[in-house]
């Protein structure tokens, strides 16, 4: 393949996360699969950021497609910036007050969320808008002299601005957001963000993303001005699609899942290759654990929470769970055995980097002989055997523990894999799923580690370990296409019958939005689409989506009855939303893994624990291993981007699309 032309950019996908910086491309010299792997800059991760592309690309241009946790971490952490609420008078408190729903039913003592904004930043404008749209007050000059001066005296950083029943008719948004404009302050605007109804979630959703927008625009910022050379920066979206930095600067809140998205993306594209549609991905990485169901095609849901923050903008249906290499161990005041959430991130990190002084989940894999110490990336950076024993037994001694240090960390890995296994269950058994039906996707540095244990107590009859799984993330990034989503709420009823005229109309409406804004940010390519209705029986309080097509009335009935067990087909159905997704796909990579075999492809004799037992166990380097040949466990197989760890009775496989497939032994039966 020709070098590069300085005129065509290097497409390079980078996800930060808490511990490592992934970056992956395709080496324009060979035309591999490449990735790096390098420390998280939690301080300002934007320095990993320009450290990777300065070592992929020393000259010429390049295409930078970003997935960040930042937006994530600010709102976990309530590091965003000072909002200004402004909203109807008389729902000022609606942000608090919510839907009075109880997480903890039976909890007395339960802190309830409290709100983004406190209150002497809730303003109430005077004006109302029906249900139908029909402007009742219009808000007077007067009124809004006085909001402006209001809001100018307590010097907010952001401001957001929902209106009652605005999705009907933004008339009232627009003329409060004109007045505001002069601030010159970011405005976050209910009808051009999430023109939907339900009061309390639109507001939630418009509160965060102006909570989110000082702090992504800085970061976004301080991207652009560290990637010296010439540079076009992309963000992924947690819809699992691709948009430009000013979009995402300019609403956020679409960004809050953008790191795990990726993940679910190259998760589902990896197993496809190998001819499985029903996975679940399993994604461990240093300081979480993201899982997400997939059949066929990643799903997206509209009814997601961030830390108990409704966000109504499309997400891939994911669950994370506070559980990764970096958790920290810890005993509670009963002296029980924790494990996370909190984590020792990049730094400190694990006692074993170097640095870290408590352990974690890393430790415990190391002291049992699951990650090869002079191999951890490829060995290009050693992890610390005398230390991490050290220092794990004088912390044992000092909480007065009786626990041997191999005991301990059996101790560690058996909590964390039974924080993980729940967290599977709530994407599958809970939701009427059964594992049995499911290959796992284990990816993430960790992922693999523990992937065949939590693949037994599911019942899952196979794990899937991609080729550079800790980088996967990274790739699904790099593999996605750039996507827009829109919305309206309706509130249609319809007597067995649908509305296709109006409906292909009021769909034309909002496809006629999305190529003009595609074409305001010169996006080359057809744009697709894919039109979508939420629908619900009369009486009911929340929708189910399905495809826009003649049988959409048939599709509805048949979904509830699979999600809730009965259909009721001579009742009245109501479409409350119109959804579509329009999309231009990207040029795909052709990725093939770089495979460096050795002239001695021998496995090396180690020893790992399991069950108790410490036994003699093959240590492989991925790479060296052969096509279609069956590794029997117990073994450990090592790569750059992760560890692989396949326990007794199990066995692994690498297929032809370099996937390595990794199964139970079959038991033989009299």
């Amino acid at each position: 393949m020709p070098a590069r032309s300085r005129k065509t950019p290097l497409r390079i996908a980078i996800d930060t996360g808490g511990t490592f910086t992934d970056c992956v491309w395709i080496d324009p010299a060979s035309g591999e699969l490449k990735a790096l792997k390098l420390f998280s800059t939690p301080s300002d991760p934007s320095t990993a950021i320009a450290g990777a592309v300065a070592q992929i690309a020393a000259k010429g241009a390049v295409t930078l497609l970003h997935g960040t946790t930042v937006g994530t971490n600010a709102l976990l952490q309530r590091k965003g910036g000072r909002v200004a609420f402004v909203t109807t008078k008389g729902f000022e408190d609606s942000i608090e007050i919510g839907r009075q729903a109880r997480p903890k039913l039976y909890d007395f003592f339960f802190d309830a969320i409290k709100p983004l904004v406190s209150r002497e930043l809730r303003f109430g404008i005077n004006e109302r808008t029906d249900k139908d749209g029909k402007i009742l007050v219009k808000p007077s000059t007067a009124d809004l002299k006085r909001l402006r001066a209001a809001i100018r005296k307590a010097k907010p950083d952001t401001i957001a601005i929902s209106l009652l029943f605005s999705f009907a008719n933004p008339a009232n948004e627009r003329v409060v957001a004109a007045k505001l404009k002069s601030l010159r302050l970011p405005l976050s605007v209910s009808h051009q963000i999430l023109p939907e109804f339900r009061e309390f979630e639109r507001a939630s959703t418009i509160v965060v993303n102006a909570y989110l927008q000082p702090v992504m625009t800085d970061y976004l910022n301080r991207i652009r001005q560290r990637v010296a050379k010439p540079a076009l920066v992309f963000v992924m979206q947690s819809s699992g699609g691709l948009t430009s930095l000013a979009t995402a600067a300019r609403e956020p809140v679409r960004t809050v899942l953008s790191g795990p998205a990726g993940g679910v993306v190259g998760a589902a594209a990896m197993a496809k290759r190998s001819g499985f549609a029903k996975i679940i991905g399993f994604d461990m990485g240093g300081t979480s654990t993201d899982v997400c169901l997939v059949e066929g095609a990643p799903t997206v849901t509209n009814e997601a929470e961030v830390d108990g923050l409704p966000v109504r903008v499309p997400m891939l249906n994911i669950h994370t769970v506070g559980a990764g290499g970096g958790s920290l161990a810890r005993f509670d005041a009963g002296g029980a055995l924790r494990v996370g959430p909190e984590s020792a991130g990049a730094d400190p990190g694990p006692i074993c980097y170097g640095k870290g002084t408590q352990p974690t989940v890393t430790d415990a894999n190391l002291l049992l002989g699951r990650l090869p110490a002079k191999r951890f990336l490829g060995g290009g950076f050693q992890l610390d055997v005398d230390r991490t024993e050290k220092l794990t037994a004088v912390w044992l001694r000092t909480r007065k523990s009786n626990l041997s240090v191999m005991r301990f960390a059996e101790g560690v890995v058996r909590i964390v894999n039974a924080n993980m296994e729940k967290a599977i269950r709530v994407v599958s058994i809970d939701k009427g799923h059964d594992t049995r039906d499911f290959s796992l996707v284990a990816f993430g540095g960790a992922g693999a580690m523990h992937a065949c244990e939590l693949a037994a107590a599911l019942e899952m009859p196979r794990v899937i370990v991609p080729a550079m799984p800790g980088a996967l993330s990274a790739l699904g990034i790099l593999m996605s296409n750039v996507v827009k989503d829109y919305s309206r709420t309706l509130l249609w009823s319809c007597d067995g019958i649908l509305p296709q005229r109006d409906l292909a109309a009021e769909f034309r409406k909002l496809e006629a939005n999305a190529r003009k804004d595609f074409h305001a940010e010169r996006w080359p390519g057809q744009v697709a689409f894919e039109r979508w209705l939420e629908m619900r029986y009369a009486g009911q309080g929340f929708e189910l989506a399905v495809p826009s097509n003649a049988d959409s009335l048939q599709t509805f009935h048949a979904e509830h009855r699979r999600r809730y067990g009965y259909m009721l087909e001579q009742n009245q159905v109501e479409i409350v939303n119109l959804r579509l997704r329009a999309s231009i796909e990207t040029q795909r990579p052709k990725t093939r893994p770089a495979r460096t075999i050795k002239e001695s492809a021998a496995p090396i004799g180690s020893k790992a624990v399991f069950n108790g037992r410490s036994m003699s166990a093959m240590l492989y380097e991925r790479s060296s291993m052969s096509t279609g040949k069956t590794y029997a466990g117990p073994s450990v197989i090592y790569e750059y981007s992760g560890t692989t760890v396949v326990p007794p009775g199990w066995a692994a496989t690498v297929g032809k699309t370099g996937n390595m497939i990794l199964e139970q032994k079959r038991k033989r039966t009299t």
